[in-house]
């Protein structure tokens, strides 16, 4: 479980009880502590969560250039043995 998703669940308006249902790895004391950061830290942990996404974003690009991703459905469809 990522911060990123806690983030992501509580700002839909999901509550700490609603993540932990969904997320059951989770314990709720757990997610308190983790909204109550967010709460008091929420402009360093939305620059932690954009450089984040600023880095996913560059390992998208680079692997995209590496590898065309056009087509990949219909070459990973020919290799499936037929039926």
């Amino acid at each position: 479980m990522t911060l990123d998703t806690v983030v992501a669940a509580y700002r839909e308006g999901m509550t700490p009880e609603g993540i932990a249902e969904q997320y059951p790895s989770l314990r709720l004391n757990e997610l308190y502590s983790v909204i109550g950061y967010f709460l008091s830290h929420t402009a360093e942990v939305d620059a932690y969560l954009r450089q984040r996404q600023e880095h996913a974003d560059a390992v998208r690009r680079e692997n995209e250039s590496r590898f065309d991703p056009a087509g990949v459905r219909a070459r990973l469809l020919a290799r499936k043995p037929q039926e």
